[in-house]
């Protein structure tokens, strides 16, 4: 028979972690544990507050699933039963995660995925004062991308000193929403201008019809516009890339069918995440292997992570191992 468990862990962040909505010294996940018999699999979700959520509502959230998971509910009938979300999220990565375990099988082989391979990811420049966020880029020049936390006030100065201390990284550009449709032609040449790759969530969500018309010579990205593959329709025209966080898809299983959809739209597709552990960054990592950018770097901005947690090699993350998760 099985027994979920839920608990919360907080994990301190390096320093502080600012986008243009606010900033944070610890991240605070939950995490879902299905236990049968001897064998267990786990999950993590990271309650966001610009979605409505918090730690309560998902451990609610998750604990409102309880007798459907414990009379062993699937991870495809899950979806019927809670919203997209971190709940979902931790409870779909933990019925994977518990099944490869049970049957032997590795995720990849479970999930009808080609074998998993190290996955190359951004790494994040948080939002701050010029000096201090070009001495962040200078001391991270040598990771092949990084991504810029812009804000609110556009940030031209902040991106040209970035450029300038990591001249050979590619820069994804992202706003967060913080920009106006007023403020985004001068931020697109400032762009081209310093060579960014690509901007995600210039504008706010519900301001995005203003992409349709707008040129776009630097590739743009959906993040807030886009949580689960219903909306992949309506950001053909607007995006051109599409960002998959699983604690906007709730889980893994959603994930994996968001991009499939992505795909067939012909958008690029990057595979994002919150600020959390290792276990959160594993099922994302198996995402990630169907994407054109990965930011995982989750792991790397924490003081300490889970143990064992997953391997990186500067930017370079490799395969989880069985006992972290899948």
């Amino acid at each position: 028979m099985r027994k979920l468990s839920i608990a919360v862990e907080r994990f301190p962040i390096a320093g502080t972690f600012t986008i243009s909505r606010g900033s944070k010294t610890e991240a605070v996940v939950v995490v879902a544990t299905i236990a049968e018999g001897a064998i267990s699999g786990r999950g993590e979700g990271v309650p966001y507050a610009h979605y409505g959520e918090s730690v309560d509502s998902v451990v609610a959230q998750i604990d409102s699933a309880r007798r459907f998971i414990e009379n062993g509910g699937d991870r495809f009938a899950l979806r019927g039963e809670l919203p997209p979300g971190a709940a979902r999220n931790a409870l779909d990565c933990a019925l994977i995660d518990l099944e490869a375990k049970a049957t032997g099988r590795g995720v990849a082989h479970l999930l009808g995925l080609p074998p998993l391979e190290p996955v190359n990811t951004a790494f994040t420049i948080s939002l701050d004062g010029v000096e201090t966020m070009a001495a962040a880029a200078k001391s991270a020049c040598d990771r092949p991308m990084l991504k810029v936390k812009l804000g609110k006030d556009g940030g031209r100065e902040r991106l040209a000193a970035i450029r300038r201390a990591a001249p050979r990284s590619r820069i994804i550009v992202d706003a967060n929403e913080g920009w106006t449709p007023e403020m985004f032609p001068e931020m697109m040449e400032a762009c081209i201008e310093l060579g960014v790759t690509m901007i995600e969530q210039p504008l706010p969500a519900g301001a995005d019809d203003y992409l349709i018309e707008a040129k776009r010579p630097v590739a743009v990205c959906a993040d807030e516009s886009a949580h689960t593959t219903a909306d992949i329709k309506r950001l053909v025209g607007r995006y051109d890339a599409v960002n998959v966080k699983l604690d906007k898809t709730g889980g893994l299983t959603e994930a994996l069918e968001m991009i499939a959809a992505a795909e067939e739209e012909g958008l690029i597709v990057m595979v994002g995440c919150m600020v959390s552990s290792s276990l959160a960054m594993a099922p994302a990592f198996v995402a990630a292997q169907r994407a054109q950018y990965a930011d995982i770097d989750g792991p790397l901005l924490l003081a300490r992570d889970r143990v064992p947690g997953l391997m990186f090699s500067g930017t370079i993350v490799h395969p989880p191992y069985p006992d972290l998760w899948g």
